[in-house]
């Protein structure tokens, strides 16, 4: 709607397509850029990597870059639940190994632990639903240290990073276990055929834009005025445009990975909860304010202790992407630069480390461009050396802007 000073006079603020540099500065002023940056910035690393990198724009690295990137992006999602409360969870590269050890023990037939298929349930679901539990009942534990004993959660994660580790080190029998459970090795090694992955693509866009018209209507019902129907427009037909694109070079290859579809039903379902659920309304309020939101009556104890649940659960769900992803587990599980990655996807992607600004959302791009990068210096064959470099450095710069960006928002007095 616009703002007008007297009739006759100019309207303050521009409409339609002209009003959106305008946003753009008052954004800006206010510390509030969204997913913009990240955004066009993994679109210069395309480009660069593009005409740089050999087979970088080829199908086949295409779909292995999308499980490469379904890992890292799930544990990123937990990540970003513990930002918004102002904490930080450093055992979530161990815990995903947990996982690990967990599907591969309970399918090992020699274990003698192993699970077997209950009536028309595989065996493979049951043994990742066993493993999402344990990983819950790790964040419950920590989790509820954190919230009930006051302990702080640098110091409480760091101890499970250790302590996960060693558990890992000694539950596995031998230096590498093998995953023969077919439906374990599919959350990251099974390809859609070509005709499911048009048919995903056509169900994808179509409920996408029954959610946009959807909420055009109810804001209309409510009185409330569409500012930039073309915009609206334009994002209906980019979205399309990505998703046909997406599926038409998978399917040049060996089709639309399963991984993907994990991908985005969890930013989906995290996205709801987050946003639409009483719960992400609380857990944006500890992170903007805990004794404000404990003032209002909200149990902040307990909203701490399900967020460390979520972030341990997402990291067990990348555990067990990973783990499929090499058909295998050993007694490096979770270590490397998988927690730093995962770190890096969220604050990279826009989530502030000072807590009540984020969306589920800044990890999946913030692990594009994380992976994007590891993967195009892999093409160029540069050392893990330079890839380490590079992500820390793009950390840095996103902590310093998240910094900056903090201290307009209080200038601001947001």
């Amino acid at each position: 709607m616009s703002t007008q000073v007297e009739p006759g006079l100019p309207d303050l603020e521009p409409t339609g397509l002209a009003a959106i540099p305008f946003r753009v500065r008052e954004n800006v002023k206010a510390g509030n850029l969204g997913s913009w940056p990240v955004v066009v910035v993994l679109a210069i690393i395309v480009i660069y990597f593009g005409f740089t990198a050999n087979n970088f724009f080829t199908a086949v690295n295409f779909n292995n870059l999308i499980v490469q990137l379904a890992g890292t992006t799930m544990l990123a999602y937990g990540v970003v639940f513990v930002l918004l409360i102002g904490e930080i969870d450093l055992s979530i590269g161990f815990v995903s190994g947990v996982a690990g050890v967990v599907v591969a023990e309970l399918q090992l037939p020699e274990s003698g632990h192993q699970i077997h298929d209950i009536g028309p349930i595989p065996a493979g679901v049951l043994i990742i639903g066993v493993a999402l539990l344990v990983c819950a009942a790790i964040g419950l534990f920590q989790g509820s240290i954190v919230s009930r004993i006051g302990v702080p959660a640098f110091v409480v994660t760091l101890a499970g990073l250790s302590i996960w580790q060693g558990v890992i080190q000694k539950a596995l029998p031998e230096q590498v276990v093998t995953i023969q459970d077919n439906t374990i090795n599919n959350v990251a090694g099974y390809f859609f055929s070509d005709a499911w992955g048009w048919a995903l693509a056509i169900i994808g866009v179509g409920a996408y834009a029954v959610v946009v018209v959807a909420g055009l209507a109810s804001s209309r019902r409510h009185g409330v005025a569409v500012r930039d129907p073309l915009l609206v427009i334009a994002k209906l037909v980019g979205v399309a445009v990505l998703a046909f694109g997406a599926v038409a070079i998978c399917n040049s290859d060996r089709g639309v990975p399963f991984a993907l579809l994990l991908v985005i039903i969890m930013l989906i379902l995290l996205t709801f909860l987050a946003r639409r659920t009483t719960f992400g309304r609380h857990v944006y309020a500890v992170g903007g304010n805990a004794e404000g939101a404990r003032r209002a009556g909200i149990n902040v104890a307990r909203v701490r202790t399900l967020v460390f649940m979520i972030s341990s659960v997402m990291a067990g769900l990348g555990g067990v992407v990973l783990a499929a992803r090499l058909n295998s587990v050993n007694v490096a599980a979770g270590s490397g630069t998988l927690l730093i990655d995962a770190i890096s996807a969220a604050v990279i992607g826009g989530t502030s480390l000072f807590g009540g600004r984020g969306e589920v959302r800044n990890a999946l791009f913030g692990a594009m461009v994380v992976v994007t990068i590891a993967n195009g210096l892999n093409t160029q064959n540069r050392s893990a050396g330079d890839i380490l470099i590079a992500t820390g450095v793009i950390l840095l710069v996103a902590v310093i802007v998240d910094t900056v960006l903090k201290r307009r928002q209080t200038k601001a007095g947001r």
